[in-house]
């Protein structure tokens, strides 16, 4: 699998980067314990006159059945006040690196990754589910601590 990461935009008049996730060396971690080969840090994206940098790139060369497979991450520690703030935001965001990717690597996955005490406490609200679903979300919950991938769901 070549492709996880966090993608971010960058304002192409400024050429400016956002800074990394909080837990971004976590979920790398994390991802590198299942198997997976970092590829990229970051991965570059351009299209339609805007530039994306995804986290990372990974490939997993363990698991036969994911052989060729790839996959972007959009990484997310929840953080803030606001879950749902925060939600909103993640889900705009996953949706336009989605289209971006459609155009640019339409072979690649994208994944949100949540940490597992936001999945705990946010994620199984009935209406944060319908969402996810009602928007074909694929994520990945992760534990910070312990630098695990602990439930993928396509």
């Amino acid at each position: 699998m070549k492709s996880f990461a966090r993608l971010w935009i960058v304002e192409v008049n400024q050429g400016t980067m956002a800074a990394r996730d909080i837990f971004h060396e976590a979920v790398r971690r994390a991802l590198e314990k299942e198997g997976w080969q970092i590829t990229h840090d970051p991965l570059f994206l351009q299209t339609g006159g805007v530039e994306m940098y995804i986290d990372l790139g990974a490939e997993n060369l363990l698991a036969a059945e994911r052989e060729g497979e790839k996959i972007a991450v959009e990484i997310k520690s929840f953080v803030q006040a606001s879950a749902l703030y925060e939600f909103h935001l993640a889900l705009g965001q996953y949706r336009n690196y989605e289209l971006a990717l459609g155009k640019e690597e339409p072979d690649r996955r994208l994944y949100l990754a949540a940490p597992a005490d936001i999945y705990d406490r946010f994620f199984t609200l009935q209406f944060i589910q319908e969402a996810l679903a009602y928007n074909q979300v694929s994520y990945f919950i992760y534990e910070p601590d312990n630098e695990v991938i602990v439930k993928w769901k396509k």
